[in-house]
């Protein structure tokens, strides 16, 4: 959007709280796959959000973005105060922690801005470093994608190495551990009760019914879920990796 000069930032909690983990309840999905399709859950309040901006400001434009385009939603919530980026290139919001959607809104209003986040309140503590499950972290703030869970599961196409399949674990779609470890989640991350956000059965998918489906049944069952990333095939290949780990 060459004419934008604003961004509109928004923060939706999607927590779910911290049940943990039971081996035979099925494989593990990332907590922002709980419930529907957060594009569209946010896509519409956005659209709404947008409407006022327009009526705000006569004549202005405004536009979307929701995960979704070249659009550094991390640094533009810093820039607009809602938080710090810690070092796991998280957006942590002191009150409420990093398990949170952004949302933003490109506009050529002149709209009056907020002061920016400036400081970092990581300090020395290195939790979320320490626990990732494949040591993807090279230091703070720098991530090898091609050791991250969420990259593997999600983004990452075509059948997995078997080094890379070794990796997956108990993870059948992202991954939350070094969300779970930081203590601004574990002090403050209060559990949503957004409805938008309800959670919904495909909490912990059965590997076994997964590595099986057919991508008809996928479409019905997933096809409103962050699930229709990988897709029918990616989620296969994902289950045949947790199974393998199980075994």
């Amino acid at each position: 959007m060459p004419g934008a000069t604003t961004a509109v930032v928004t923060l939706t909690n999607y927590f779910h709280g911290s049940p943990g983990h039971d081996p035979g309840a099925g494989g593990r999905v990332a907590q922002y796959a709980w419930s529907s399709d957060y594009h569209d859950v946010l896509g519409a309040r956005l659209e709404q959000l947008a409407a006022a901006v327009r009526e705000l400001v006569p004549g202005s434009t405004a536009r979307c973005y929701v995960d979704a385009g070249p659009v550094p939603e991390r640094e533009l919530a810093q820039l607009a105060g809602l938080g710090w980026i810690g070092k796991n290139m998280m957006l942590i919001n002191p009150t409420i922690g990093s398990f949170t959607f952004i949302g933003v809104v490109l506009t050529d209003a002149n709209l009056e801005p907020d002061l920016p986040y400036a400081a970092d309140r990581c300090g020395t503590c290195r939790r979320c470093l320490d626990a990732c499950p494949t040591q993807a972290f090279v230091g703070p703030r720098d991530l090898d994608a091609r050791a991250c869970i969420s990259y593997l599961t999600i983004e990452r196409r075509g059948p997995f190495t078997p080094a890379e399949q070794g990796q997956i674990g108990e993870w059948l779609f992202g991954c939350d551990v070094c969300q779970d470890v930081c203590p601004w989640n574990v002090s403050f991350a209060q559990v949503t009760a957004d409805a938008g956000f309800a959670p919904r059965a495909h909490m912990a998918p059965d590997p076994e019914a997964l590595a099986g489906i057919t991508d008809e049944a996928f479409a019905r069952e997933f096809g409103d879920t962050p699930f229709s990333r990988p897709g029918a095939a990616g989620m296969r290949r994902n289950a045949a990796a947790v199974r393998g780990s199980s075994r």
